[in-house]
C-alpha cells in the first residue's frame, strides 16, 4: 500500500492506494509519524483501497488510536464496495467507522455478548474474504477457458462463461476444475478433460446452438 496526501493549514488529507492488507497498518504509523506537529486534524479519503481483509480493522485502530493520543479529530470515508462489506460485517459504520463506538464505551453488563457478535462478524468476514480470494485467483483460469470457447466456437464473452457455469452445473465439477481441464487440454500433449466434463461442455455447446 502507498499513502499519498497532503497537508491544507492544520489539516492532512491522506490518500491510501492500494489493498488494505497485513503490513498497512505499520505503513500508515509510518505516515502519521512524519506529519507535521501543528496537524489538528486527519482525514482519510479511501476511494483508491479496492480491497480489504481483517488487517484492515488494525488499520483503522492505528488511526483512532493516533487521533486519541494528539486528541485530534480523524475520519476515514469514501470506502468502495467490497471493503465496505467488510465494515458492516465487522459491526462498524460504513460510512465512517471511526464513528462507531469504541469497544472500551460499551456498557459492561453487555460485553459479553457484544464480544460474541463481534466474534460470529469476524468469523463471517474472514469466511467473506477467503472466498473473495478464491475468486481472484480462479478468474485468470476462467478467463484463459473462455478464450478456448470464444475461438474454437465462436461465442461472445457471455456465452463462454454461461457455457462454463452450465457445464460445471451438469458435471457437478467446480468451475475452476472445469476452466482447468478445458485450458490444458489446448496445451501441446495435454490430456482431455474428463469424461463427465467433455459431455457437460457438449450438452451445455449443444444447448447454446439450439437458442
Amino acid at each position: 500500500m502507498v499513502i499519498g496526501g497532503r497537508t491544507d493549514a492544520d489539516r492532512a488529507l491522506l490518500t491510501p492506494r492500494g489493498d488494505l492488507v497485513r503490513g498497512s497498518a505499520e505503513a500508515l504509523a509510518e505516515k502519521l509519524a512524519q506529519l507535521p506537529a501543528g496537524t489538528a486534524r486527519i482525514d482519510l479519503d479511501m476511494s483508491d483501497v479496492h480491497f480489504m481483509d481483517t488487517a484492515g480493522l488494525e488499520f483503522l485502530e492505528v488511526l483512532r488510536d493516533h487521533g486519541r493520543r494528539h486528541s485530534l479529530p480523524v475520519t476515514a470515508t469514501r470506502w468502495n464496495a467490497q471493503p465496505r462489506r467488510i465494515l458492516e460485517l465487522a459491526g462498524l459504520d460504513t460510512t465512517d467507522p471511526l464513528r462507531s463506538p469504541a469497544p472500551e464505551s460499551v456498557p459492561s453488563p453487555l460485553s459479553a455478548t457484544v464480544a460474541r457478535e463481534r466474534e460470529e462478524r469476524l468469523n463471517l468476514l474472514q469466511e467473506e474474504v477467503e472466498q473473495l480470494r478464491r475468486a481472484i485467483a480462479s478468474r485468470p483460469v476462467i478467463d484463459q477457458a473462455r478464450g478456448v470457447l470464444m475461438a474454437t466456437y465462436g461465442c461472445t464473452p457471455d456465452e463462454a462463461w454461461h457455457i462454463l457455469r452450465e457445464a460445471s452445473q451438469l458435471s457437478n465439477t467446480k468451475l475452476r476444475a472445469v476452466a482447468e481441464s478445458l485450458t490444458a487440454s489446448t496445451e501441446a500433449e495435454g490430456a482431455p478433460p474428463p469424461e463427465e466434463v467433455r459431455a457437460a461442455l457438449s450438452q451445455a455447446l449443444a444447448r447454446r446452438s439450439s437458442r
